[in-house]
């Protein structure tokens, strides 16, 4: 049985002036407990939004429709029961920027004592003991807990925030772009840090980033975005190998490769509006092998091999051409 399962989620956001922007739409998934997946795509792709959806935390503006089933219950059902008696002790999130995520006038210690207190799992002393252990756990000395957060370095805050997503022992680990803004060795440091903590508890990861590297080192899984929809999932060595959607073969061109002396090169353009809905492949205006009927067809998932899913409708082509010898074969 699935740990999480993601059906048809979608995701309006109202604006102001009248209309809608569809930032996530018809997004599928599944994870099995233990395993780990990334969901990679440009700025502004809708990764976040699917993690806040998931976690049923959207703002008052949006409209959500779809399931969302964690261990059996469906987070999406109206109210914030459900959503609320999972979240901390069944699925937890590692924010985008540990330091907006922190109340600046609270002790670290006391914040990542609050979950456990709220779920009525240790009383007030008993928290603040298992704070101070799991502070030592992501490798901050104990004894740091009774700072504040503006005391720590960027660093530090976020091995805390690891720490208080880890507080009531849950069973899903959800990681929003945890290296934004740290320097290349913390990055690496927090990283070996998750797949540590991944390995030794036994936690289901669900990781958003950009950074394609960091999916091959941590991830059993990948599912690429674009323009709000996943265009292509599956195994991260058959993403990489034999990638079955141009914009995915296009991400790992435009990454840097320390082992190899090829160019980066670029994806030209820029993502579509989301307050339009398509009519046809919304990448096909960006595309290098684009044909006519890509400007006219909206190409939906199909299965196209073993636990691998892709939205191209030229998916089979991609796939002959990267296992007959692209740099990827």
């Amino acid at each position: 049985m699935a740990l999480l399962e993601v059906r048809d989620l979608n995701v309006w956001f109202r604006l102001p002036k009248g209309g809608r922007v569809h930032a996530v739409q018809d997004l599928s998934l599944s994870l099995d407990p233990g395993q780990s997946m990334g969901l990679v795509g440009e700025s502004g792709c809708g990764k976040t939004t699917a993690l806040t959806a998931i976690m049923a935390l959207v703002p008052p503006n949006a409209e959500v429709s779809g399931r969302v089933i964690f261990d059996g219950d469906d987070l999406l059902v109206p109210g914030e029961r459900t959503a609320r008696k999972h979240r901390w002790t069944g699925l937890s999130l590692v924010f985008q920027g540990a330091m907006n995520a922190f109340n600046p006038v609270v002790r670290v210690e006391d914040q990542i004592a609050e979950p456990m207190v709220a779920h009525r799992l240790r009383d007030q002393r008993q928290a603040i003991a298992r704070a101070r252990e799991l502070l030592e756990m992501v490798g901050i000395n104990p004894k740091a807990g009774r700072r504040y957060p503006h005391e720590f370095s960027g660093g530090m805050r976020q091995r805390a925030m690891m720490a208080m997503a880890l507080a009531c022992d849950p069973k899903l680990l959800i990681a929003d772009e945890p290296t934004t803004a740290l320097d290349n060795m913390v990055q690496a440091q927090i990283l070996l840090l998750l797949k540590r903590l991944s390995e030794e508890l036994g936690l289901g990861l669900l990781m958003v980033t950009h950074d394609l590297p960091v999916v091959s080192q941590l991830c059993d899984s990948a599912a690429v975005m674009y323009a709000g929809r996943i265009i292509e999932r599956g195994p991260i060595a058959d993403l990489f190998h034999a990638p079955a959607h141009p914009y995915t073969r296009m991400l790992f061109d435009a990454t840097p490769d320390l082992y190899d002396d090829r160019p980066v090169i670029s994806i030209p353009g820029t993502p579509p509006r989301l307050d339009r809905e398509p009519t046809a492949c919304p990448f096909a205006p960006r595309c290098d092998s684009a044909v006519d009927r890509c400007f006219a067809q909206l190409p939906l998932p199909e299965e196209i091999g073993p636990a691998r899913v892709a939205a191209c409708l030229r998916a089979e082509d991609m796939l002959a051409l990267a296992r007959g010898g692209s740099r990827h074969g």
